[in-house]
């Protein structure tokens, strides 16, 4: 279970000037960028001044919480991916080593966004009180920790995600691929073991990343991630579609485990009417596609795209279960989510996620579309015990996953670390 009582609540104390880090910051870029929108708000909510330090796109947040956006190539503008830069563009440093990796298919904003973020800041360190580091564990955040009281979120390790995506590619040249998109791990690595303090959302992700980083578990700070109750909640009027199964999978990589639902949705669609909800989009032609094709679920998923978090609602609403197949998840904001909607839930025992559902869902082995199939049936078959999940669910979110809550620990380590930067 998550220990969260590892950071307890802060005393009254003055209100701080918090600077947050967050090199790719978007709700819609996945899970760092959503932790920015509520916990920047969190923070406001309990009388501190923030001010985020963003990296493209825009992080749309409240507007009462100031962004500094830090001028880049943003080559992966969806609306221009990957374009030439203009050769005066490349007279900056920074841009031309952000442009020379992408080229050769590396990932260098995290090391660019903390170049950028340390030029900022150098000329304005008074700002601010500490410092906080949405996981870009840059060259920049380590030298601006020199200067100013600095911690840092790691949401999960990011070496799970490499090893996971190496072992998916069949071809070398490929694995040589991935290899090369994840050499910011070396960097990470190094910056992380010399900041004082690491805040980390389960017993799990600080498991893992005190053993993949070399990093001593007294170092962890554990502050579980909220859940946004206002925007995920029940939809009483709105009855739930037989056989209609939601899935989350934002980011069409093997970490997410949709291959192995699939294959569980094909075993069971051949005993059983049910359709498949996946709200994310596949990458065109890509293994996702090819799959669906191979497995003739053509007329049984959909992808809903991008959509509003009212039309993301609607779907939970309309749903019999959700089902998080995921191979590993730090935290694993889908099936919180998810049970903050009342929805049924399944998950893996990926990572994190038994700290997150508990007794509160079915909880299988990952990588086993067997399993996945068998408890799919399970609920189609027990709609008496999948209403009294949903219920379980939707109660062990209020109780444990709030924003306040996770604010207010987070807080209590800004204190710890300033106290011990004099």
């Amino acid at each position: 279970m998550i220990r969260d009582e590892t950071v307890s609540a802060p005393a009254a104390e003055r209100p701080l000037r918090i600077g947050i880090l967050s090199y790719r910051s978007n709700p819609h870029c996945g899970g760092q960028g959503v932790y920015l929108r509520h916990l920047s708000r969190a923070l406001r909510d309990l009388g501190h001044r923030v001010e985020v330090i963003s990296g493209p796109p825009d992080p749309r947040l409240d507007p009462d919480v100031r962004v500094h956006r830090l001028a880049s190539l943003d080559l992966y503008d969806p609306a221009d991916p990957f374009r030439t830069p203009r050769p005066h563009e490349l007279d900056d440093p920074a841009n031309l080593y952000e442009w020379v990796n992408v080229s050769t298919m590396g990932f260098p904003e995290p090391f660019v966004f903390g170049a950028r973020a340390f030029a900022f800041l150098k000329r304005q360190a008074r700002r601010f009180d500490v410092l906080h580091d949405n996981q870009s564990l840059s060259y920049g955040v380590w030298a601006l920790s020199r200067r100013l009281p600095t911690l840092v979120t790691i949401h999960h390790p990011i070496t799970r995600d490499r090893a996971i995506a190496v072992k998916a590619e069949k071809r070398f040249w490929k694995k040589l691929k991935q290899l090369r998109w994840y050499s910011f791990i070396g960097m990470q690595k190094q910056v992380a073991r010399q900041l004082p303090c690491i805040l980390t959302v389960s017993d799990c992700a600080r498991r893992d990343i005190a053993a993949d980083f070399g990093i001593p578990g007294e170092r962890f700070r554990i502050v579980p991630n909220g859940i946004d109750t206002a925007r995920f909640h029940p939809l009483p009027g709105t009855p739930r579609e037989p056989g209609r199964i939601i899935t989350t999978n934002s980011a069409d990589t093997p970490l997410k485990g949709l291959a192995f639902l699939l294959k569980a949705v094909a075993a069971v669609h051949r005993r059983r009417a049910v359709k498949l909800v996946v709200v994310g989009q596949p990458k065109k032609n890509g293994r996702i596609v090819r799959l669906i094709r191979d497995l003739a679920l053509g007329d049984t998923v959909r992808f809903t795209g991008r959509i509003s978090n009212d039309a993301f609602v609607r779907e939970y609403a309309r749903a019999s279960m959700a089902v998080v197949s995921s191979l590993y998840e730090g935290f694993g904001l889908p099936a919180g989510e998810a049970m903050a909607c009342g929805v049924p839930v399944i998950s893996t025992t990926g990572g994190a996620l038994p700290e997150v559902v508990g007794d509160a869902g079915l909880l299988v082995p990952p990588e086993n579309h067997e399993a996945l199939a068998a408890a799919i049936m399970e609920l189609l078959d027990n709609p008496e015990r999948a209403a009294a999940l949903g219920r379980a669910g939707y109660v062990r979110v209020q109780k444990k996953f709030t924003w306040r809550r996770a604010a207010e620990k987070t807080v209590a380590a800004y204190y710890e670390v300033i106290r011990d930067h004099r």
